[in-house]
């Protein structure tokens, strides 16, 4: 009895982590699972709204606009359902562009599966997928530039739009690469619908993130410390802001801790008005530029470090553009927690997962970590 309370206290605290594989399957399914739960609520600028509608929080997958009348008010924009062709266990646009990234991916062979992605073999691929009839999800302006673009013969490297909206693309590239300088390099050229250095920042910076706590075993907060300081400047900044507010927000002796919308209220608390010539301005923290996401995302990270799918709905509730916030949440959380932790009900419901699982583990290093006998 003795000896087995020594071997207790002296096992390893990772011992009971998840696996590299479910770090690497939680990265991709957490980023789903959260824009997933996005989807009902998506461009609703009201989060009193959102709570009643769902009855308090949500608690299962929703349609566009589902329990709201089948809209949202996308502030600017005007009240519509902006995922006409999706329902209740789809993606938005965020999470069909992860998706669509993954079956890029499984489709290249031979050398060419290991390779760093070139935009002559991606973006072929790209334009077939979010202009055919499966897509049933908004397509963003970036997006649609692009397209025109591409149609215009305008040279792949010249490629894309100024908008400083952040789009994560690259959860499917953790089951590929396995160097962050590749990761990096992936989220970039996914993201080659824009050209604006904050957006292809945000992008690496959670792509860096997510790898270390992948790779690295570190905590989210440590993670996000360490590139934050890498990275410096703008980026620096940025992270200073969301973790700043989080200790705010956590702090049972300041006002923010009492509120009733403590999420919503820290993240416009972060942003300026975005005025964009629209009939209504947009708070930025909730919107999708990265001067936003990337504080705001930061901040849903650290306050429910420790309760994954907590967080991924407190980000569904406060509205706004929470897809956008939604990957690089998911993406974190989820590599930090391992696909595991993700509950059946979220597993079985989620529409995209059987096939996703399937296309995933056919990926380069999770069939090699496979084939190694890593516990999948």
């Amino acid at each position: 009895m003795i000896f087995a309370v020594v071997v207790a206290l002296i096992v390893p605290s990772w011992a009971n982590s998840p696996t590299l594989p479910d770090r690497i399957e939680g990265a991709f399914f957490g980023c789903l699972v959260a824009d997933a739960l996005t989807l009902g609520s998506h461009y609703e600028y009201d989060a009193k709204v959102i709570k009643q509608a769902y009855g308090g929080t949500i608690q299962r997958f929703m349609g566009p606009g589902e329990a709201m009348g089948g809209t949202t008010h996308g502030v600017g924009w005007g009240r519509r359902n902006y995922h006409p062709g999706q329902k209740a266990g789809d993606q938005t646009d965020y999470g069909e562009y992860n998706l669509l990234a993954l079956g890029y991916l499984a489709s290249r062979s031979g050398a060419e599966a290991t390779a760093a992605i070139r935009l002559e073999g991606l973006v072929p691929y790209w334009q077939q997928r979010v202009t055919s009839k499966s897509w049933g999800a908004w397509l963003c302006t970036q997006t649609k530039q692009t397209l025109q673009q591409v149609s215009q013969k305008v040279p792949y490297d010249r490629l894309g739009g100024m908008s400083n909206a952040m789009s994560l693309r690259h959860a499917a590239a953790y089951a590929v690469f396995d160097t962050e300088a590749d990761i990096v390099k992936a989220a970039r050229t996914l993201m080659f619908t824009h050209r604006n250095s904050e957006a292809l920042g945000g992008g690496e910076f959670f792509g860096r993130v997510a790898f270390r706590i992948i790779h690295k075993g570190l905590k989210p907060r440590q993670a996000i410390e360490e590139v934050a300081s890498e990275m410096g400047g703008w980026f620096k900044e940025k992270a200073k802001q969301g973790i700043a507010k989080f200790e705010e927000a956590t702090d049972p002796t300041r006002p923010l801790s009492k509120e009733e919308f403590v999420d919503d209220l820290a993240m416009t608390s972060m942003a300026r008005l975005w005025d964009v010539g629209k009939s209504e301005p947009i708070k930025v923290g909730k919107a999708s530029p990265t001067e936003g996401t990337l504080p705001s995302s930061v901040y849903i990270i650290l306050k429910y470090q420790n309760d994954f799918i907590a967080g991924l709905k407190a980000n569904a509730m406060v509205g706004g553009d929470n897809a956008a916030r939604s990957v690089a949440i998911g993406l974190v959380l989820g590599a930090y927690h391992g696909a595991s932790a993700i509950p059946e009900d979220l597993r079985s419901t989620l529409n995209a997962w059987p096939k996703a699982e399937k296309l995933l583990r056919q990926l380069p290093l999770l069939r090699k970590l496979s084939d190694k006998g890593a516990e999948l």
